[in-house]
């Protein structure tokens, strides 16, 4: 039986007296034209292998084990687990790993169930959790080549912002760092059970062979870049010698190199003149 309509889904939470956990915050989705705009633009085939995260009752694994060659889900919540070896009894090509994605080598995943082949990541993740999932997926330096996930329209908003606007911040550089994000349509409350408190979005992050951007060490310019953020309103200056510890004097230059002011904010650079601000700040 398909799962994605409501009467389908609340028959399946009741049969199984399934109770919401707010802690892996779960919310089910319920709308037909939602899911196969999902599935569609994740462009699977049957020569794919898929990984998905937090597959609640199996609603959208059932429209990717249709569409892929094979779907490798991961679940946390142990009540889950057996509803889900029920709903995806009929397909052959789902394997069900009881864990948290945050703790799971995902290399050892993809090695083991697609020959270390690059997988597509497609989820409806929770919202309080999503950015740990979407950064730990792309640090993971696993072989993924696109993730298209359900989050929180705001959350979407700051992935896909660029310099300037109120959204852009270390999360919109970060995933563009690795990824070329496109917003693919927006979600209201109505589409899921139970209804969350705000809209959502599906996202598409295509990942880039390589980043779009040269930088001497990734990991002090994302230092630079958090602290840039840690306090919007204060300068790059005063952000960066609080938050990064660096000497007034030696900010102040690099920033003349660059023939940016010394009132500028963080939120006016771009990733290629934060991976620059870091090749000459590099200790």
């Amino acid at each position: 039986m398909k799962l994605i309509n409501p009467q389908e889904t609340i028959r399946i939470i009741q049969q199984n007296e399934f109770r919401f956990q707010k802690r892996f915050g779960q919310n089910f989705l319920i709308d037909a034209n939602v899911l196969n705009r999902i599935i569609t633009s994740s462009e699977i085939t049957k020569e794919d292998c898929v990984l998905e995260i937090g597959p609640g009752i199996g609603t959208m694994t059932q429209a990717l084990a249709e569409a892929a060659g094979h779907v490798v889900t991961v679940e946390i919540d142990d009540n889950l687990i057996p509803i889900l070896t029920s709903t995806l009894k009929d397909y052959e090509n789902v394997t069900i790993l009881h864990n948290d994605v945050l703790k799971l080598d995902l290399n050892e995943v993809i090695d083991t169930y697609n020959a270390g082949k690059p997988v597509k990541v497609v989820a409806n993740l929770p919202y309080y959790i999503t950015t740990p999932i979407i950064m730990g997926l792309f640090e993971s330096l696993a072989p993924i080549l696109s993730i298209t996930v359900m989050v929180q329209k705001e959350v979407a908003d700051r992935m896909k912002a660029g310099p300037g606007s109120k959204d852009y911040g270390a999360l919109s550089l970060a995933v563009q760092y690795y990824a070329e994000p496109e917003i693919v349509q927006q979600v209201p409350p109505n589409c899921f059970i139970p209804r969350p408190n705000v809209g959502s979005a599906v996202i598409r992050l295509k990942r880039y062979p390589e980043p779009p951007v040269n930088v001497q060490d990734e990991k002090f310019m994302f230092q630079l870049i958090r602290a840039a953020f840690g306090q919007r309103r204060k300068t790059l200056l005063n952000s960066l010698s609080h938050g990064a510890g660096l000497q007034k004097d030696v900010i102040l230059q690099a920033l003349d190199k660059m023939s940016l002011p010394a009132t500028v904010r963080g939120e006016a650079l771009t990733l290629e003149q934060f991976a620059r601000l870091s090749d000459l700040l590099q200790p």
